[in-house]
């Protein structure tokens, strides 16, 4: 019995041993398993304090936040009065409820502007989508991807985007944004008043400055801000109700990795004209659309190199005014074959219609 229980015992103590010795080796193993995990992205990513991208109950203060402060994160605005807040980065997505007062500035936004219980307020925004509801006695220079919608709101005016500072363009290109892609003048109402207008467009001559303050050059540091028109990242359109004459134009410049520049070109020389620039778009086109809009399958080819800058011009001898200033470009720039002018004016109008309409439904659908 003893020699048996000895056994037992010694049996219980190599099992004992056996075990810890495994438990040991198989911690190793994961430890070293653990060491030579591959990591991810999101293990990386630093926490998040969602007040650091909140302004709340601000009461006569001026709040800015300089390039670099967001980083493309969601940001809150609520329950201000009589403050000026400016926020010059690019947003994920912003909403903006119960300021009464204030003037804001929204820097390019990939998602959703939402303004929310506003009242007396002016406000500069760039978005891919525009929303107010409940807001009243606002005036909004604008830059809109797609169509602005308002909804319960009254006595809102709406004119273009007209600003600049040094990071703008990389943070119109971090929130996929284009500067070509401006809907600020169709506004879409829900609510609808019988017998009034719940909307307006602001005079052609409203300058920025004359409506919103710009921050004292100790609250800026280096960022330089400029407000007039012909410094504007965003070329300034007058927006579709704005027609002048019966005469249309569309100038179509092709992706080849200088059809910006060359738009902005041709934008800056015909500003010394009769001309006036009405809508333009950014946007791709496939060879239905293209054989639609041209009457041709001449274009099929270079539209595959990327997106096309649509303008459209409307004024007096426009038509003439287009080709001689893209003629002067091509030639001096020596490309060819990368600008499309319209040359009958009888074809121009339905062109413009249809680039448009398409150019609307592709970005609506984004």
């Amino acid at each position: 019995m003893a020699h048996f229980l000895f056994i037992r015992k010694n049996k219980d103590m190599m099992g004992c041993l056996y075990s810890k010795s495994k438990s040991s080796s198989f911690k190793r193993k994961v430890n070293e398993n653990n060491k030579n995990a591959k990591g991810y992205s999101w293990d990386n990513k630093e926490a998040v304090n969602p007040k650091d991208f909140m302004i709340e109950n601000a009461k006569d203060e001026t709040i800015v936040r300089l390039p670099g402060s967001v980083k493309g994160q969601q940001f809150i605005i609520q329950n201000c009065e009589n403050s000026n807040i400016y926020i010059y980065d690019h947003i994920n997505t912003i909403t903006v409820d119960d300021c009464n007062g204030c003037n804001v500035f929204i820097g390019p936004t990939k998602g959703s502007v939402f303004l929310r219980d506003c009242s007396e307020c002016r406000f500069l925004i760039v978005c891919q989508q525009f929303r107010a509801r409940d807001c009243k006695v606002m005036d909004i220079f604008l830059c809109c991807a797609t169509q602005p919608i308002i909804e319960s709101c009254s006595d809102i005016r709406f004119g273009c985007f007209c600003y600049n500072y040094g990071p703008l363009e990389d943070q119109f290109k971090n929130a996929c944004l284009s500067i070509f892609n401006n809907n600020w003048s169709n506004i879409h109402d829900f609510t609808p008043a019988e017998g009034e207008r719940n909307w307006s467009l602001l005079p052609k001559d409203a300058r920025i400055e004359d409506f919103f303050p710009l921050p004292s050059s100790e609250k800026l540091g280096d960022l330089q801000v400029l407000t007039d028109p012909q410094s504007s990242l965003v070329p300034l359109t007058q927006g579709d109700l704005q027609r002048l004459s019966m005469h249309y134009c569309l100038v179509v410049f092709f992706a080849d990795g200088h059809a910006q520049n060359r738009a902005l070109q041709l934008i800056k020389e015909l500003e010394q004209t009769e001309s006036v620039l009405l809508r333009s778009k950014e946007v791709l086109l496939e060879e239905d659309a293209c054989e639609r809009i041209f009457g041709t399958n001449a274009y099929n080819k270079v539209i595959k190199r990327g997106p096309v800058i649509g303008l459209e011009y409307n004024g007096n001898h426009c038509i003439q005014l287009c080709l001689e200033t893209a003629k002067n470009i091509t030639t001096s720039t020596g490309c060819t074959g990368l600008i499309y002018v319209s040359t009958c004016p009888k074809n121009a109008r339905n062109q413009i219609d249809k680039f448009f309409s398409h150019a609307d439904m592709q970005l609506s659908s984004q």
